[in-house]
């Protein structure tokens, strides 16, 4: 298992749901994290507290490419090296094929899908010369089946599973391994109107936190290409 200490570890969508509970979960194991979002004060809220030595925040809007280059530069300033990816600002759509919605189309594709491409381009360089460069990219079971009609979602999250596989294979000689992280319903702002489950029986963010923290942990030779994760019994493909 790679030590956490020392290793530098960026995280979009940091602020609520599944990505603070990755980042909580990271910084009490040691490493040094750059949170980015658009809500800068809520990130310094949620991090109030924390070794100041081991935390950046930084401007992330997905559909915003200068603020990317500028969040990972100034990662690379503050820490000087970028070890771990997790690709986790996303946003959901409820849009179907009897409703198309071409601006909502749009903000999803630029959010859950081109987002996460380009802070992949961004940091690549860097999890190269880690060696150990690790991608964790927050995908969904709606990434691998389809069980509604939320055609939007359900497109940009099998993307999403495109993505991690080009990311598997850009740089694999080079140290970088990339998981696509599959969960079903995550007790989380996202689920909160659902009545499909219980938010007792949903996956909680803080045991995927324990997962994305194993998988930044292997060594090269045990790479996890896909993670599915379900709270209930279904096929998983």
């Amino acid at each position: 298992m790679l030590a956490p200490i020392g290793r530098v570890i960026l995280i979009s969508g940091a602020n609520r749901g599944i990505g603070r509970a990755v980042a909580e979960a990271l910084h009490e194991q040691g490493y040094s994290l750059s949170l980015g979002g658009r809500d800068l004060g809520s990130l310094r809220t949620m991090s109030a507290g924390w070794d100041p030595g081991r935390v950046h925040i930084a401007r992330y809007d997905a559909q915003d490419w200068t603020s990317h280059r500028a969040w990972t530069d100034a990662a690379i300033a503050r820490f000087g090296r970028i070890d771990g990816l997790v690709n986790n600002a996303g946003m959901h759509s409820a849009m179907t094929l009897h409703k198309p919605d071409e601006a909502e189309l749009d903000a999803i594709w630029a959010v859950n899908c081109k987002g996460p491409l380009n802070l992949i381009h961004c940091a690549l360089p860097h999890l190269e010369a880690s060696g150990t460069g690790r991608i964790v990219n927050v995908a969904s079971m709606s990434g691998k089946r389809v069980r509604n009609d939320h055609v939007a979602y359900n497109m940009a999250k099998h993307a999403m599973i495109a993505l991690n596989h080009a990311a598997r294979r850009v740089a694999w000689d080079k140290g970088v391994r990339a998981t696509a992280l599959c969960p079903s319903f995550v007790r989380t702002d996202m689920t909160a109107a659902s009545t499909a489950l219980t938010p007792e029986a949903m996956t909680q963010p803080a045991d995927l936190a324990q997962l994305v923290a194993t998988l930044l942990a292997l060594p090269n030779n045990a790479s996890v290409a896909e993670l599915l994760v379900n709270c209930r019994l279904e096929d998983m493909l």
